[in-house]
């Protein structure tokens, strides 16, 4: 939906207004100060109606309080080589920024493996992205550019995308929802490029499944999407695999200030350096352990499981009929 009004922010503050003080201090996370740009996205997520939007946010407080998220950038994956072979395979980074002071979020979807470590490492090292982004990247991007900064841009990467994908389709889709229900409307636009034949076949069947405040945010690019993102960034904010005409290009590249997947990237050394300095600081005379945060893992919306099922169906359709001799039948999709 566009504009959310005035009676609406106002009747969804007096509803917060009223909710317990530890439901209050963990929403202090939430908005970072920002409380009406914030009750705008939940308002929005909701088709700008009060009480779902209402619903939908003290869910996440509860979430939040339940799970421990407003400490989770205080527990650090350790050890660090442990926590390298996380980012080997789960590819995100940050690229630059927008010229409109946006982060660029660059997500490697046909080349992550997700098979270095349980599911649970995965879905902590997300929200601790998600958090580190919301509570340190806008608010200094807000500071930088003197006006409030509330979202960012994605690029997702096809390129590499095999049929085995479909053994990670249940954790990205738990990862999706909990990004749905606990941090909407975070992203203003879903840039996808290095699309294979087999997506772009696939795509014109799920895309009219998706949300049409979902439809319009996704724009499919011809080969890396360079000239396009040309537009909207600077070359030094374009992702790796984005930098050369064509497709396939996103190899990893040797130069680890370039590669945003890298651990070894600017990005990735300051988000771990500083969860690092969270735990000293909470727990200076504790050394850091390995094991994982367990957050309660989100029941999957009919809406979504409806498109997942339709994603496996169409990818392995196309891929019979590419003559891929690969068996699928020991590939399934859970609900």
């Amino acid at each position: 939906m566009g504009v959310v009004s005035h009676e609406a922010i106002n009747q969804f503050k007096a509803l917060m207004d009223q909710v317990d003080e530890p439901l209050k201090r963990t929403f202090q996370n939430v908005h970072q100060g920002y409380k009406v740009e914030t009750l705008e996205r939940f308002l929005k997520a909701r088709e700008g109606i009060v009480s779902r939007a209402h619903k939908m946010l003290v869910d996440s407080l509860h979430w939040r309080l339940q799970n421990g998220i407003d400490d989770i950038l205080s527990k650090p994956i350790a050890p660090a080589s442990f926590y390298r072979g996380v980012r080997d395979s789960q590819l995100i980074g940050v690229s630059g920024y927008t010229r409109e002071g946006l982060p660029v979020f660059a997500i490697g979807v046909g080349l992550s493996t997700f098979d270095k470590a349980s599911v649970h490492y995965y879905v902590q090292s997300h929200i601790q992205i998600n958090e580190y982004r919301d509570r340190v990247i806008l608010p200094a991007a807000t500071k930088r550019y003197g006006r409030y900064v509330g979202k960012c841009v994605k690029v997702l990467d096809m390129s590499g995308l095999k049929l085995s994908a479909l053994n990670q389709i249940k954790l990205l889709t738990a990862i999706s929802t909990i990004d749905d229900l606990n941090y909407p409307e975070k992203t203003i636009t879903y840039y996808i490029v290095n699309v294979p034949y087999i997506f772009s076949a696939c795509w014109k069947v799920v895309k009219p499944l998706l949300q049409e405040r979902t439809k319009l945010k996704v724009h499919v690019l011809q080969g890396s999407g360079r000239d396009e993102l040309l537009k909207i960034m600077d070359y030094s904010s374009l992702p790796h695999f984005c930098r050369r005409e064509g497709s396939g290009s996103s190899r990893r590249c040797d130069d680890t200030n370039v590669d945003c997947f890298s651990f070894d990237h600017p990005f990735h050394q300051e988000l771990y350096r500083y969860i690092k300095q969270q735990s000293k600081t909470r727990e200076p005379t504790k050394p850091l352990k390995q094991g994982s945060v367990h957050v309660e893992m989100p029941l999957t919306d009919p809406k979504k499981a409806e498109f997942c099922r339709t994603l496996e169906s169409e990818w392995k359709k196309f891929q019979s009929q590419d003559g891929h001799t690969r068996s699928v039948h020991d590939i399934k999709i859970s609900d």
